[in-house]
């Protein structure tokens, strides 16, 4: 790793404060990124997302895509975790922290909100985040792909019903405009992209010293949509800090948790380590817009679920990125292959 990237948890905090000090300053400046929206999805956080994304779809070989039938136990854990435990066990922590741990310090109607704002983190799988930490763990970028791809073409038809089933509402509409556009943004054009850059770089050698250059660009992306996020947060975090620890509780111990259980049954399963990083990853990061969207139109802008949902946002990073440098120090305990 570079300096630059051994330092990032460092260059992280710096711009989570700075987001806050930036949102508290500058308000007008925050609330103008804020309303470049189009169907939930910040068109500023996009494009710096996509430019997280892309360098590593430069690393998609199409060529090897067949290989991940070779190896099909890396997908069956990502697939056992996100849809048969993580949203159960979300649900499961909500109610233990919000009805009983918590219930002497927030009301019955606030407790209710938040289980439902993290029960919708929980049932949102990672779609594009997943990509950066792979590229930091050194993943297979081809198997994550395939990975993330399986993940939102199964999202597409058990999210409603999960969540139908965990609410107990069974008239949620899901926000497909949300949905598609995030996967078209996230994983589509950033993959056409990668695949025209390595047609017309040609050599692996070419594409190689190419991916080397660009890489840099998921690090700074990655910092500045941090900026953003804490700054478009500033205000409600200062103004109550309690409730945010308070909700970010169960968030912590569902992230290490999920990641343990997929991590530790990759290795039980002697998965190599570039493709069990990103198969834990995926479980443990969320599909935040998709959350935040479907809490704001089933609760409304300023519920509980909604902040619940955001919350999830604040937390994902510093975690992911721990679990990234444990994951980096556990390398070598991992078959190869």
């Amino acid at each position: 790793m570079s300096t630059f990237e051994r330092f990032l948890t460092l260059w992280v905090a710096l711009a989570m404060i700075a987001g806050i000090g930036l949102g508290v300053a500058a308000p007008g400046l925050v609330q103008a990124v804020a309303g470049a929206e189009v169907a939930s999805i910040n068109l500023v956080v996009a494009v710096l997302i996509w430019a997280m994304v892309y360098p590593m779809m430069v690393n998609v070989d199409f060529g090897a895509v067949a290989g991940v039938a070779r190896q099909p136990k890396g997908l069956i854990v990502t697939l056992i975790v996100n849809w048969l435990i993580k949203p159960f066990t979300m649900a499961l922590l909500a109610v233990l922290f919000f009805d009983y741990v918590f219930a002497p310090l927030i009301s019955p109607e606030d407790a209710a909100q938040y289980t439902a704002g993290l029960i919708l983190l929980g049932a949102a799988p990672c779609t594009a985040m997943v990509f950066v930490w792979s590229q930091l763990t050194r993943g297979d970028a081809t198997y994550t792909l395939v990975q993330v791809s399986v993940n939102d073409l199964i999202m597409v038809v058990a999210f409603a019903p999960i969540v139908a089933f965990l609410l107990g509402v069974t008239d949620i509409a899901v926000p497909w405009e949300t949905l598609v556009l995030a996967t078209v943004l996230y994983v589509v054009l950033p993959l056409v992209a990668g695949l025209i850059t390595r047609r017309l770089l040609g050599s692996e050698a070419a594409i190689e010293a190419f991916s080397a250059r660009i890489k840099p660009l998921s690090m700074i992306g990655l910092i500045a949509i941090v900026a953003i996020l804490f700054g478009l947060q500033g205000e409600v975090i200062l103004a109550r800090p309690m409730v945010i620890a308070l909700i970010a509780v169960p968030i912590l111990i569902q992230s290490y948790g999920i990641f343990a259980l997929a991590y530790g049954a990759a290795f039980a399963l002697r998965v190599p380590h570039r493709i069990a990083a990103p198969c834990a990853m995926i479980g443990t990061s969320n599909f935040f817009e998709l959350a935040v969207a479907v809490a704001i139109s089933l609760f409304g802008l300023n519920s509980g679920a909604a902040l619940a949902t955001v919350v999830g946002v604040l937390v994902e990073v510093p975690v992911m990125l721990s679990l990234v440098a444990f994951a980096n120090r556990t390398r070598n305990r991992f078959a190869e292959g």
